[in-house]
């Protein structure tokens, strides 16, 4: 199976603080990767390079195939398009519908507007919100706000699609059905990185974890895969 994204010895500094220290690891086509790690670890800035938001002061990344030294300025919003990002925060547009948010992802990478009912539609019914299409965000819950930015990031058809911390607003329970979500997109071939300091779902998903601690890759060992009929879901604060 080939490599979607090769992190290369990665090393970055702010100040005194170095953020990403000689990191390196693979992701393949189709799968599901917790990057994981407590705050400050490096999450956060692993994925702002992986976006081009930021350049390692060393190393490089390749996504693709595509060195991302090689990018210039001008291609990469280019880039970005072929990465859907989840965000803890949302980060919609308030001022708009659920249907209209998702649209705005078709609108910024170019997709003929014929073709944006269908693929709309296809999105707002693997997020379980074709019934909620017509809502602002204020009408809606944690959890359909982060199933409306999960269909955002999956409409445009990205290579991978990149979660950080996707769950921390999120109930225990909401955040098990928006992990759901997230695999049954892996399971259809969708590469997919969830970035996380949450324990419980790591050992709830069973996937491989690349984890960071102090901007320095302490594992990224691979898991055994077991089926979501098996899984059992993480206790709540009450259950412990």
């Amino acid at each position: 199976m080939s490599a979607i994204l090769d992190i290369k010895n990665v090393s970055k500094v702010f100040g005194e603080t170095n953020a990403l220290d000689n990191v390196s690891f693979s992701v393949n086509k189709g799968e599901f990767v917790f990057l994981t790690g407590s705050s400050g670890a490096g999450k956060t800035t692993l994925i702002r390079i992986i976006l081009k938001e930021l350049t390692p002061d060393s190393g490089e990344v390749v996504f693709n195939g595509e060195p991302l030294s090689s990018i210039k300025r001008k291609n990469i919003p280019k880039h970005r398009r072929r990465i859907g990002v989840v965000f803890q925060d949302y980060k919609l547009l308030y001022e708009r519908t659920v249907r209209e948010n998702i649209e705005v992802a078709l609108a910024v990478v170019g997709v003929n507007r014929k073709d944006w009912g269908e693929r709309v539609e296809a999105v707002l019914k693997l997020v379980g919100m074709e019934h909620r299409s017509e809502f602002f965000p204020a009408q809606l819950s944690g959890g359909e706000l982060q199933r409306t930015t999960i269909a955002r990031a999956l409409v445009v058809n990205p290579s991978l699609i990149l979660a950080d911390e996707p769950t921390g607003n999120l109930d225990w329970d909401t955040a098990d059905s928006i992990l759901d979500i997230l695999k049954r997109i892996n399971d259809d071939g969708k590469t997919i990185i969830v970035a996380t300091h949450h324990r419980l779902i790591v050992e709830r998903m069973k996937e491989r974890e690349v984890k960071l601690e102090g901007g320095k890759m302490v594992g990224g060992e691979k898991k055994t895969k077991s089926s979501n009929k098996n899984k059992s879901k993480p206790k709540s604060k009450s259950e412990k």
